[in-house]
């Protein structure tokens, strides 16, 4: 099956002159070396935890995810879409090759595949506003198969029903650009936690999720449970993993073998966790849940969180016109 991607320019698109003129699309984190070396994902996220030491281990992790898909993931005949902010038009092309690294001093972006651009482009304008929105996510490589069959159309001239507001579009935009960098400051502040703040944080988004809690021993830090007494059931045995670290499989074994043993289990790793470590979680229904997704649930519940728990991380609503 033919797959979609979108790959997206550079920091300000200000590759896509020099794709257009080469018939190549290209992904950056040069430091890596080629990642064609490297037999499994795993071996390139201990690379990637070398060389990229200063960053986020969320953020490592997420930079090896979109390189492996673009070596291992993409294949030749694929589609490839880019956008122009500005002019405010996508181009669409096919993949003609594997990749390849091909490295100088001057090219920050040296993981290359060939690609056969289309001459017509597709004004941002003649999509319809979901497509729109799912394509302006921040990742460099990700999947678009939803829309492949709507850019289709449109490049080949089939408008998608839609009323074009240029200014909602603008409100649009400006709110997924608002949403991200909140996401991330509130990430920042919610790492600098220390342990035992963290613990109270996590305590506090069980309460507001309607749950009663209880220190806990043997390896993990939470007992959550539904009543007083603590017998009915679900009954939740957490453990939170605050540090920058991945979690890896072995704590998530020893989360199951802690008691109370017939519980569910929830871990919370703001260093995120290993593949092993995930998919060892899903098969023991295990919920694992990261810093970016520990984010999403605080702000999801942050009006009903105790007010001891906001003091450890004051927010402040932000307003805007109504689409």
């Amino acid at each position: 099956m033919q797959k979609w991607w979108m790959i997206r320019a550079g920091t300000d698109n200000e590759l896509i002159p020099s794709w257009l003129r080469e018939g190549i699309v290209s992904i950056g984190w040069a430091d890596l070396g080629d990642p064609a070396l490297y037999p499994t994902k795993e071996s390139l996220f201990v690379k990637a935890d070398r060389v990229y030491l200063d960053n986020k281990p969320l953020t490592r992790h997420s930079w090896v995810n979109q390189i492996w898909r673009f070596y291992q993931e993409i294949e030749v005949g694929d589609r490839v879409v880019s956008y122009s902010k500005e002019h405010r038009e996508y181009i669409i092309g096919t993949i003609k090759s594997e990749a390849t690294y091909r490295y100088t001093d001057d090219n920050s972006y040296p993981n290359e595949r060939q690609v056969t651009w289309e001459s017509t482009r597709i004004s941002r304008h003649n999509l319809t506003q979901a497509a729109k929105n799912s394509l302006s996510s921040v990742l460099t490589v990700f999947r678009i198969d939803a829309w492949g069959q709507e850019l289709d159309n449109a490049l080949h001239g089939t408008i998608a029903s839609t009323l074009h507001n240029p200014e909602h579009e603008d409100i649009d935009v400006l709110l997924q650009e608002l949403q991200t960098q909140a996401q991330a400051m509130i990430e920042d502040k919610v790492d600098a936690l220390n342990p035992w703040d963290m613990q109270h944080l996590i305590d506090g988004l069980l309460h507001a999720l309607g749950y009663l809690t209880k220190v806990a021993d043997e390896g993990i830090n939470l007992l959550a449970f539904k009543d007083e007494l603590g017998f009915e059931k679900p009954i939740i045995k957490v453990a939170i993993h605050h540090r920058t670290q991945v979690t890896g499989s072995e704590e998530i074994r020893h989360l199951l073998g802690a008691h109370p043993l017939e519980a569910n289990s929830l871990i919370v790793s703001t260093g995120g966790f290993t593949t092993s470590a995930l998919r060892i979680a899903q098969q023991n229904n295990v919920k694992a849940i990261d810093l970016e997704q520990l984010v999403q649930l605080i702000v999801q519940t942050y009006e009903k969180l105790p007010n001891t728990t906001r003091a450890l991380l004051p927010l402040r609503a932000f307003y805007l016109p109504e689409g």
